[in-house]
C-alpha cells in the first residue's frame, strides 16, 4: 500500500509538479512579450533594453541549466538512495532539449532573420556559434530516442547512444563560456558543476571496474586452485 501510495504521489503531485517548473522560465518570456506588446501591465516581467537578446539568452541559459539537472539525476539517486529521481529523467533532459531549440530558433529566425548567408558567417567567424549547433545536433537523437519504443528496439545501443550528452554538455558550457566577453563567472559555475558530476560518473566507473577485475581474479584463482594448479594468494 505504501508503495502504490508513493507512486501516485509521484505520478499526480510530483511529476507534474516538475513539469509546471519547467515551464516557468517559458512562461516569464511570454509575460515579458505580452507586457512589451502592451496586452498587459507587468514591469517585473520586462525584458529590459534588448529584448531579442534577452530571450535568446533566457532560452540558452535554462537549456543548459535542464541539462546539468539531467546530469545530476543519477549521482542525486545513488548518494540520496532516492530511486524515483529517475522517473523525472527524461521530462528534464525533453525540456532542456526544448530550451536548446528554441534558444536556437530564436537565433535563426528573429537574430538573424532566417538569413542563411548571415548564419553561415557566423559559423564560420564565431566558434561558440560553431559548439552550439554542435552540441544541439548531438542532442537531437537523444530527443528521438527518448521513448520507452526506441529503448526496447535499441536495446543496449540506447546507452550508448545517450551518452552523447556527455560531449553535448562540454560543448554547451564551452559554448556559454566563449560567449561571455566580460564576466566569466556564471559560466565558470556552469563548467565546475559539470566537472564534478563527470568527474563523480569517472570514479563510478573505475571503482566498477575495479571490483569487476577483483571478481574475475577470485574466480580464475578458484578455478586455479580447484584445478590442483599452484597459484599465488590473492592481495588483501
Amino acid at each position: 500500500m505504501m508503495k502504490l501510495n508513493a507512486n501516485l504521489a509521484t505520478r499526480w503531485i510530483a511529476k507534474p509538479l516538475v513539469f509546471l517548473l519547467c515551464l516557468l522560465p517559458l512562461g516569464w518570456l511570454l509575460a515579458g512579450l505580452a507586457d512589451l506588446a502592451g496586452f498587459v501591465q507587468w514591469p517585473a516581467a520586462g525584458l529590459g533594453a534588448n529584448p531579442v537578446e534577452e530571450i535568446q539568452d533566457t532560452f540558452g541559459i535554462w537549456g543548459l541549466r535542464l541539462l546539468l539537472v539531467t546530469l545530476a539525476v543519477t549521482p542525486f539517486r545513488e548518494i540520496l538512495g532516492w530511486p524515483r529521481l529517475l522517473l523525472f529523467r527524461r521530462m528534464l533532459g525533453l525540456f532542456a532539449f526544448f530550451y536548446v531549440s528554441m534558444h536556437f530558433l530564436w537565433y535563426l529566425l528573429v537574430d538573424q532573420g532566417l538569413d542563411w548567408r548571415l548564419w553561415i558567417e557566423d559559423i564560420a567567424k564565431r566558434p561558440y556559434v560553431t559548439v552550439g549547433f554542435t552540441a544541439l545536433l548531438l542532442l537531437i537523437p537523444l530527443a528521438v530516442t527518448s521513448t520507452q519504443r526506441a529503448m526496447r528496439r535499441l536495446g543496449r545501443r540506447w546507452q550508448r547512444l545517450h551518452r552523447l550528452i556527455y560531449p553535448a554538455a562540454i560543448l554547451g558550457c564551452t559554448h556559454f563560456y566563449w560567449q561571455v566577453k566580460a564576466d566569466i563567472r556564471e559560466p565558470l559555475v556552469y563548467c565546475l558543476v559539470l566537472a564534478v558530476l563527470l568527474g563523480w560518473r569517472l570514479y563510478r566507473y573505475r571503482k566498477r571496474a575495479s571490483r569487476r577485475r577483483a571478481e574475475q581474479d577470485a574466480r580464475e584463482y578458484q578455478q586455479a586452485s580447484g584445478a590442483g594448479l599452484p597459484v599465488q594468494p590473492l592481495a588483501e
